[in-house]
């Protein structure tokens, strides 16, 4: 008599990469339930005109054929870098997977933006929403403990969408940092590169890194040194002094609050006069200005090459579960992580 597949295993083998929508009339956006990723994020800009602001692929196939650097996916169970790959957790070490060595990445081989989410909820008309759920099993990449993550998409607003990731760890204390890896271009996903946009983000300080892009442990401040957008400023303007381009940690640790989350970031494209405001409750962003992306082919045809898009991780601090002096990103079984962003779209 053959054996039945277990009914988690046998939704998962059902369950197909597909493409949904959030709609209100004035924001369009397309989300997989492959990471949660967004492949299309469509607002006005000046002329009324709606405009497609997010690096991406006309359907899931190049996705599933890993032909994207983090496109607008969600990363975990631990976002960024941890250093060689090794941690130690109440006395017992982990090694979790090299997938780019020296380090892990985003969760390793397979992390979440890898993974097909169930649709939990799908809702339409004014406020849409979206609600995807994973479980992340013990030992899933040399993770400890299982984790029930979940994440809503919602437009809140006719210009602004809220992002809402949540994981609760099932049995054993565990390193949870999620992040959106959205690569945003205003000026449109197939307009050239970003080097002309202008963002400032509300923090005071930086993690600087070591030559394999893990934090040293340091708190800098960025007064007088290229890193400093404290005030709005083109990305292009010190982007040559930083090597290939911006990839490091910024402490939110200076933007005014509201409804429990800090202003983050502001991105504003001159051309077409389209706005970001980025608030989130996070300790942390990276700023990431597409420094790998190099000839990928697009949506509509598009070719992305460097710097074609931007990228504000909201996030817990890269190797935080190896350096004391960051916060820490340990969640004991039972309590919840919550990483929420909120994205406000406006014409200025």
């Amino acid at each position: 008599m053959p054996i039945e597949p277990s009914r988690e295993t046998e939704s998962m083998a059902d369950q197909k990469a597909e493409i949904f929508e959030l709609n209100n009339g004035i924001m369009r956006v397309l989300i997989s339930n492959l990471g949660c990723t967004i492949t299309s994020l469509s607002v006005p800009g000046k002329d009324g005109k709606s405009a497609d602001v997010v690096l991406g692929f006309d359907s899931v196939e190049p996705y599933l054929k890993g032909l994207a650097p983090y496109f607008g996916c969600i990363v975990g169970r631990v976002a960024n870098r941890i250093k060689d790959g090794k941690f130690t957790l109440n006395g017992t070490d982990y090694s979790v997977s090299l997938n780019r060595p020296p380090n892990s990445l985003h969760g390793g081989n397979k992390g979440y933006d890898k993974q097909i989410w169930q649709v939990a909820e799908h809702k339409k008309g004014d406020n849409p929403s979206i609600t995807f759920k994973y479980h992340s099993h013990d030992g899933e990449e040399g993770y400890p403990g299982s984790v029930s993550v979940t994440a809503t998409y919602t437009l809140t607003s006719s210009t602004t969408m809220r992002l809402d990731m949540e994981a609760v760890p099932e049995n054993k204390p565990t390193p949870i940092s999620l992040a959106q890896h959205t690569y945003w271009n205003l000026a449109g996903h197939n307009s050239g590169d970003v080097l002309d946009h202008r963002v400032q983000i509300w923090a005071n300080h930086i993690t600087p890194v070591d030559e394999n892009t893990v934090p040293t442990g340091e708190i800098m401040p960025v007064k007088g040194t290229p890193f400093d957008f404290t005030a709005e400023r083109r990305v292009g303007e010190s982007i040559h002094e930083v090597g290939l381009g911006y990839d490091h940690n910024y402490v939110l640790d200076c933007g005014e609050e509201k409804e429990g989350l800090k202003h983050a970031a502001k991105v504003r494209d001159p051309s077409s006069s389209r706005v970001l405001n980025l608030w989130s409750n996070a300790p942390g962003m990276q700023f990431y200005t597409g420094n790998y992306v190099n000839c990928v082919q697009g949506k509509g045809g598009a070719v992305y090459n460097k710097h074609a898009g931007l990228c504000l991780e909201t996030q817990g601090f890269p190797n935080a579960i190896n350096t004391p002096n960051f916060p820490s990103v340990v969640v004991q079984p039972g309590d919840k992580y919550r990483n929420t962003m909120l994205f406000e779209f406006s014409v200025e």
